[in-house]
């Protein structure tokens, strides 16, 4: 059984341009021949991913969605370039193979890079496979080893010193968040100032060990090896990895993270099977990153409701474009209630102190 992630039909209106993509694979990769096909990955809500073969060479394409776009949102160029930077020091990045800002082809730019075959699990393992509670476990421990070996590479020797600016990032983060909420706020949408107002009023100072954060860390975004459904042989999504606080990025893939023992209405933002028996808590993946890094962490909660909040503005965003009819996808309709389940767990983490 192939258990690997599987693209399919592109959804009306996100068609590619078979012709001019051709032309411009034939001009980027001539060594590459045959024929081409163009399919979509059916999964995530921002960027858009095709699945680009040429004979038997398997691609894959990202642009940005059609509609609404924040400012800085869904730069192909700078994503392009950090997997140029960072596919060399840590292979689970992909090779990024072409990039134009020629908008005369898809009328975006867009890159192209390397298919890193395996198995992404989406809010369930696909049928077939199954985990143990020990593999559970294992998954987990592997994932957060991932994330902290990325967090340990040397981003200065990589070329990537000028990628951001750690002085101030979380203060930039707090107010860019903030300001981009009221920006995609629609008449349907909650107010949510109480919330903003505590994030700006509780944010920890700078943190004294900068590091590269991929700002997007979660299991959705891991390929695993066919062979071994517990091995990461892949990260995906790197549109906004930069230099900042690594406990911004840990608070950020723990804001996906939605446990067995949580309330029911959290079971519907569950993009991925963190409620399975073995899968390590919230809790139980910080202790392990403390242990790992060996620095105390007295206080995550900031953390961990900046991750919700920002989920929270993503959203959001995504909904602001259906709303305003940018995209006809059905998926966006239920947002507005993913965004007051995503603040009322951020207000019930403040008021308990517990993540």
């Amino acid at each position: 059984m192939d258990l690997t992630d599987q693209a399919v039909s592109e959804r009306p209106g996100e068609e590619l341009d078979r012709v001019k993509i051709y032309e411009f694979i034939r001009a980027a990769l001539p060594d590459l021949k045959g024929p081409l096909s163009v399919k979509q990955f059916s999964s995530g809500y921002s960027n858009l991913t095709y699945l680009v073969t040429v004979g038997d060479r398997e691609m894959v394409l990202r642009r940005p969605p059609f509609g609404y776009k924040a400012k800085s949102a869904h730069d192909m160029g700078r994503e392009y370039r950090v997997l140029g930077a960072l596919h060399p020091i840590f292979p689970y990045a992909p090779r990024p193979l072409a990039y134009t800002e020629d908008e005369s082809i898809l009328g975006v730019p867009f890159y192209l890079m390397e298919r890193i075959k395996g198995i992404i699990i989406h809010r369930d393992p696909p049928p077939g496979l199954s985990y143990t509670p020990d593999q559970a476990a294992r998954l987990c421990e592997n994932m957060l080893q991932v994330q902290f070996e990325f967090h340990n590479l040397d981003y200065q020797k990589a070329g990537l010193g000028n990628l951001g600016k750690p002085a101030g990032y979380v203060q930039r983060q707090v107010l860019g968040t903030n300001k981009r909420y009221r920006a995609a706020r629609t008449p349907d949408a909650l107010d949510c100032e109480t919330l903003m107002n505590w994030l700006e009023e509780n944010m920890p100072p700078d943190t004294d060990t900068p590091c590269l954060i991929h700002n997007d860390f979660s299991l959705h975004n891991l390929v695993l090896d066919p062979e071994d459904p517990c091995r990461i042989i892949g990260v995906l999504d790197w549109e906004l990895t930069t230099v900042g606080d690594p406990l911004m990025d840990l608070g950020l893939s723990l804001s996906y993270w939605v446990q067995a023992d949580d309330p029911p209405e959290m079971e519907t933002l569950r993009n991925s099977p963190t409620n399975l028996p073995g899968m390590l808590t919230r809790r139980q993946i910080l202790d392990l990153y403390q242990a790992k890094s060996g620095r105390r962490i007295d206080d995550f909660v900031f953390y961990y409701c900046f991750g919700l909040f920002r989920m929270a503005v993503v959203v959001q965003q995504m909904y602001y474009r259906y709303y305003h009819g940018q995209t006809r996808d059905q998926r966006f309709k239920q947002m507005p209630q993913w965004v007051k389940v995503l603040e009322e767990r951020a207000r019930g983490a403040i008021r308990s102190g517990k993540i």
